[in-house]
């Protein structure tokens, strides 16, 4: 969904510079609050570059990059280093222009892994090292998820460490109204099986548990491919996953069928969906939620990402007049807490010491929990070391708790594939599923349309 959106957008780009050592730029005095000052001293305590200059482009404008510009001042007086960020709409292009005009930044922040590899792969990025890779390990949850995240092969095929992932998002998500939950008497589910049972109880009473919308203009059937990846990772080992996503495996294997009817099993039945398996395609995923909020409800659950509440009625209080829980995993398949989301890496474009300093700041927990305190950019982090009562919201907290408790992490397939498929081909293919066509049809289409 991004490569459609960010191609369509405006070119914009706004640069911001932080001088060395310049206090007045500090949101927070140091030493004050309960952030984890420790991290911040011992890293100043071990890095003065005497005025460097450190240049970053990233995607990131308005509230976003006020939040990220007041982390970087922080870096900026621990390692006194002159810091200028340019925020751009249009950085996944900026980048591959610069790189290739030996005009690169310092450090680029990539909204997408698969285009770091391609920058690897052509001798572009810096390695990390195996000592950031070990740190990742040690101190993000999940830690080897992240580690593969970033890890992709270089010029010489070698595969390395290359792409340091900080600020997450995540969509492994079901939204319901706990009011109505109350009111019908019915509890959270913490296994898919419970997940299952429920939808059928729902049914037995009288409701319809689902609201599923797949409409989206242009970029139609995209919903339903996080739906599938979610089964992936919670029918499959995270190996298979990746197999897919790289198709090393074909996109109509077996198992990848049986994930799709998976999501079948819920989008497909009449009495499961508000208003029939036949609306589930015609229905905007923007207006799909609304239902949870009719009186009396339309349905009582909707899987989606951290971002719907954007699209409830306003003045809907999250975590009082709507709340979230993780879609959980099947207790019989012994697969962990898998979660699916996305977010950003940070790279080495342009090789230096304050480059390489900074990565090392990323390491800090004060570097997390600065942004976890503020309300730009929903800041999420796997980090470990965080206080978690600095996120600025009980639902960022609650947010931040689900991926620290992941076994495993995986990035949106779809954005990981050729656009496409995963763009393209793979959203029809979800429309034609529901349609009716069967996942073997579907699949074996979207592989036909795999680029050789």
């Amino acid at each position: 969904m991004r490569r459609m959106l960010m191609a369509g957008a405006a070119v914009v780009a706004l640069a911001v510079s932080f001088g060395p050592g310049a206090a007045q730029e500090l949101m927070v005095p140091i030493g004050e609050g309960a952030f984890n000052w420790d991290s911040y001293n011992a890293f100043a305590d071990k890095h003065d570059l005497g005025g460097a200059q450190l240049t970053i482009l990233g995607p990131w404008l308005g509230p976003d990059q006020e939040a990220f510009d007041s982390v970087l001042a922080y870096f900026a007086k621990a390692a006194n280093v002159d810091v200028r960020y340019t925020g751009s709409d249009s950085m996944e292009q900026q980048i591959v222009v610069d790189a290739e005009a030996g005009s690169a930044p310092n450090i680029a922040v990539f909204p997408q892994p698969g285009l770091a590899g391609d920058l690897a792969k052509r001798g572009f990025l810096t390695p990390l090292g195996e000592e950031a890779a070990a740190w990742m390990r040690d101190n993000y949850a999940a830690g080897q998820s992240w580690v593969d995240l970033g890890s992709y092969a270089g010029k010489d095929g070698a595969r390395s460490f290359y792409a340091f992932p900080y600020k997450a998002d995540v969509k492994s998500l079901v939204w319901y109204v706990p009011e109505n939950f109350e009111d019908a008497g019915y509890e959270i589910p913490k296994t898919m099986e419970e997940l299952k049972a429920l939808t059928e109880q729902i049914v037995a009473d009288g409701g319809t548990p689902w609201c599923i919308g797949l409409g989206s203009g242009a970029a139609t059937g995209w919903p339903a491919t996080d739906w599938v990846e979610d089964m992936m990772l919670r029918t499959q080992t995270p190996e298979v996953y990746d197999q897919w996503v790289r198709n090393d495996i074909p996109f109509n294997d077996p198992r990848v069928i049986a994930a799709i009817e998976e999501f079948g099993w819920f989008a497909r039945n009449d009495k499961f969906v508000a208003g029939g398996a036949a609306a589930v395609a015609s229905t905007d995923f923007r207006d799909a939620p609304k239902g949870l909020f009719s009186s009396p409800p339309q349905c009582y659950m909707h899987r989606q990402a951290s971002f719907i509440p954007a699209f409830f009625p306003e003045g809907t209080e999250v975590g009082l007049d709507a709340d979230f829980f993780y879609l959980p995993a099947y207790a019989g398949k012994d697969l962990g807490s898998p979660v699916l989301g996305a977010g950003t890496l940070f790279a080495v474009t342009k090789d230096s010491p304050a480059a390489h300093a900074f990565i090392e700041f990323l390491q800090t927990a004060i570097a997390h929990e600065l942004w976890m305190s503020l309300e730009g950019g929903g800041f999420l982090t796997p980090h470990k070391g965080v206080n978690t009562d600095l996120y600025v919201t009980d639902t960022r907290r609650s947010l931040g708790e689900i991926l620290l408790g992941a076994t495993t992490f995986r990035f949106d397939g779809s954005d990981l594939m050729p656009g496409a498929v995963g763009a393209g081909s793979f959203w029809t293919g979800m429309v034609d599923y529901v349609g009716g066509k069967s996942a073997e049809d579907v699949t074996a289409a979207i592989q036909a349309s795999w680029p050789r």
